[in-house]
């Protein structure tokens, strides 16, 4: 069995899995989060919770928790720093719906569409400055470091891929540096974060920011694939955003590669041009799943999920460990 077909093969319950281990540390968290994105001006709060309450599996938080507890920490700065990064990833997905003028987020309609994208941008901002009161909190210099160094990085991910978001000629190589800062630079920062909270030594810390860089890019990839073969329940967004939108991810790529000069005309017409009719992402969908690159990238994910596995080795066996392990697997598991 292939590494795409066994990646969608194992069972999914890994989030809730770690979620239950992480109940307490995350009703802490919850709490923080509530508290601290509070305001007297009555439409920040009602904006961030719309964006906040809809869910999410708070995968972020989640990994700075389990990151600290699996290093032995304790206490409530693992709390504090994963308050923070929810807030930044909150922020940053504000300010990505308005730059992509997207319809939905987690199933809900896109704040920008409801309080107007000035508003969307500038709660984006306080939640920014939010997280960062937080970090100063721990009295934690290297994490703090650490979440406002990927806080720069990510913002150069997003104004890379705002200049070659619908570059049909991107590289693999580029696309994987685009969504290494964009998406997985977070991930990693959450779990370093978690174990520097904890007292981790160097090498522990380095093991879990691999874990969690990954963790980020198997993820990122999976919700590629998902956009041309998942359900919009799934996704949390229209199935099939990314092609009406003509964004150049990876499996796009590699079936406008792979189908060569005889459906140029359509890649030319349906994405550079977006003049797209309502059967051009059947096509697409086809031609994604019948030149394998559907496939390819989930065979890929598959690999980022193992190298993700092989970082925890440094750690002895615990709950925890088993957690992050199950984790990655559920990163490749859902349905595409």
């Amino acid at each position: 069995m292939d590494a795409a077909k066994a990646a969608v093969a194992r069972p999914a319950g890994s989030v809730e899995r770690l979620a239950k281990l992480a109940a307490a540390d995350m009703a802490s968290v919850d709490a923080l989060i509530v508290a601290r994105m509070q305001s007297p001006v009555s439409v920040i709060p009602a904006l961030a919770d719309h964006l906040i309450e809809a869910g999410g599996k708070r995968l972020r938080p989640l990994l700075t928790v389990a990151a600290s507890r699996l290093c032995g920490g304790r206490g409530d700065a693992a709390w504090k720093l994963a308050a923070a990064v929810e807030f930044i990833h909150t922020a940053t997905l504000l300010h990505d719906d308005v730059v992509d003028s997207s319809q939905l987020r987690r199933g809900k309609v896109a704040a920008h569409l409801i309080w107007g994208a000035p508003s969307s941008v500038l709660v984006g901002d306080f939640l920014f400055a939010r997280a960062f009161e937080l970090m100063v909190e721990t009295g934690a210099m290297k994490a703090l470091d650490i979440l406002a160094r990927a806080s720069r990085v990510i913002a150069e991910g997003e104004v890379l891929q705002l200049t070659r978001a619908h570059d049909l000629n991107l590289s693999q190589a580029m696309y994987l540096e685009i969504i290494s800062a964009k998406t997985a630079e977070l991930f990693a920062a959450a779990a370093e974060a978690g174990a520097v909270a904890a007292g981790a030594d160097d090498v522990l810390s380095a093991a879990l920011r691999a874990y969690g860089m990954n963790l980020g890019l198997a993820f990122q990839l999976a919700d590629d694939a998902l956009d041309y073969g998942g359900a919009t329940e799934t996704l949390g967004k229209n199935a099939g955003d990314d092609f009406r939108e003509g964004k150049a991810t990876l499996p796009l790529l590699l079936a406008i590669a792979r189908s060569g000069p005889r459906e140029a005309d359509f890649w030319e017409r349906a994405i550079n041009r977006r003049d797209q009719t309502d059967a051009d992402f059947r096509r697409a969908r086809e031609l994604i799943i019948g030149t394998g690159a559907l496939e390819a990238t989930l065979d890929l994910a598959a690999d980022y999920a193992e190298t993700a596995k092989a970082a925890l080795e440094h750690f002895p066996a615990s709950d925890w460990r088993e957690a992050l392990s199950a984790l990655a697997d559920f990163a490749v598991s859902r349905r595409a």
